[in-house]
């Protein structure tokens, strides 16, 4: 459809590279055993096939064949090299923030961190470098990015979901894409070289035939601040940072040293006048299930394949007697529960007696739970419950 509506750069439009696939090398190709990698191959020969005329990258795909070129996804990606010279150095997803998990800290990157990578991806011959994602957002419905994953995709981006520019990030990237534009010529075209500062300090020299010369002096010393001698003159290197010289002379920027507006964003409480309902109602739910929407299985049955992602909850009741001897020999039963995710609440005789749930870096649990059984008939209900992501491997 792109190619027919001539929305590739070869045809005038604005589009200049092209992907397939997406960090299938790294997470699913060893999964699929001896089909794996053939299907990487015949996809990468697929997408060649289509003659769009702007190159096409396989993101984390380090056997991406020519002229296919494999990038970079992750939070550095200076030290990441193509499988070929002839291929560009580009950082395909640089993650400025992380997903919101249910249950765990809000997820923030500095700004200085951020900047730190993408000084270092440039200084170490990057070619192109995309945030993923630079503008936040919210994801449809009920849908996440992943198991116990909220519906925020904030991302701790430099604009939020709602729009709004986080500052200092927006602000502190913002004077470094300006400061790596005053070097452009000479990054495009000069020869690089590389120069020892210290134990963990170092400078790469960019200079060009027309005696342009940019230097970047970085301090990789996560803890301690250095000065350095660079071209008989001190530099003060803050830790953990990058120095830009678009001249090999003169700082324009820093990436530890924030001089950009900062601000937050609060929540400003406002007076409501609540409506005087006429009258209140109070419903008691029942646990477990028992109306028009029972169905009698052997066994348990697939949580999501049930209820087709239409709610997060799935009742699992049955019934069962104890006769008297049981009682009478002291025994203690136990309910054992395993599940693939993501969360139950336990009722036994109508009251709760546990609950257990995974996170989100391991959506399976485990859980025992001792329970006293009385003589007759006894009533257990599970309410399983999933969180997040439309169609998350969890099983009832």
């Amino acid at each position: 459809m792109m190619k027919k509506e001539q929305l590739f750069a070869s045809q005038g439009g604005n589009i200049i590279l092209a992907q397939i696939e997406n960090e299938y090398g790294d997470y699913y190709e060893q999964a699929y055993g001896a089909g794996g990698k053939p299907y990487a191959m015949w996809a990468a020969s697929m997408a060649l096939a289509q003659n769009t005329g702007v190159p096409w990258i396989m993101c984390q795909e380090s056997d991406a064949p020519d002229p296919v070129i494999n990038s970079c996804n992750g939070f550095y990606c200076d030290g990441f090299q193509p499988n070929s010279p002839t291929k560009p150095k580009i950082w395909t997803e640089n993650w400025p923030g992380w997903f919101q998990t249910f249950g765990e800290s809000n997820p923030h990157r500095p700004p200085e961190d951020v900047a730190f990578a993408v000084a270092r991806f440039f200084e170490k011959g990057g070619s192109v470098q995309n945030y993923y994602v630079y503008h936040g957002g919210t994801n449809f419905g009920r849908t996440t990015g992943g198991p116990f994953i909220t519906t925020s995709y904030d991302y701790d981006a430099p604009i939020d979901e709602y729009g709004l520019r986080r500052f200092p990030k927006w602000a502190h990237l913002r004077d470094l894409h300006k400061s790596i534009r005053l070097c452009e010529h000479t990054l495009l075209y000069g020869n690089t070289t590389f120069l020892s500062l210290g134990p963990k300090q170092e400078a790469d020299i960019y200079s060009d035939q027309s005696g342009g010369c940019v230097a970047f002096l970085a301090n990789i010393d996560s803890a301690n601040d250095k000065v350095v001698t660079f071209r008989n003159r001190q530099y003060d290197l803050p830790a953990w940072s990058v120095s830009i010289l678009p001249d090999c002379r003169n700082v324009v920027f820093n990436t530890a040293k924030v001089q950009s507006q900062t601000s937050m964003v609060t929540m400003v409480p406002e007076s409501l006048q609540a409506s005087k309902p006429e009258r209140w109602s109070i419903f008691r739910e029942r646990t477990g299930i028992w109306g028009k929407n029972d169905f009698v299985r052997n066994g348990f049955v697939d949580h999501i394949n049930t209820t087709k992602d239409s709610t997060d909850y799935l009742w699992y009741t049955t019934s069962f007697s104890v006769d008297g001897s049981y009682s009478s020999k002291g025994s203690h039963a136990v309910l054992n529960i395993d599940s693939n995710g993501h969360g139950v609440h336990a009722f036994l005789n109508n009251v709760l007696i546990g609950s257990a749930y995974g996170n989100g870096s391991q959506s399976r649990f485990s859980v025992k739970l001792p329970i006293n059984l009385r003589t007759g008939k006894n009533e257990l209900a599970l309410l399983s419950m999933t969180v997040g992501l439309q169609d998350s491997l969890m099983n009832g």
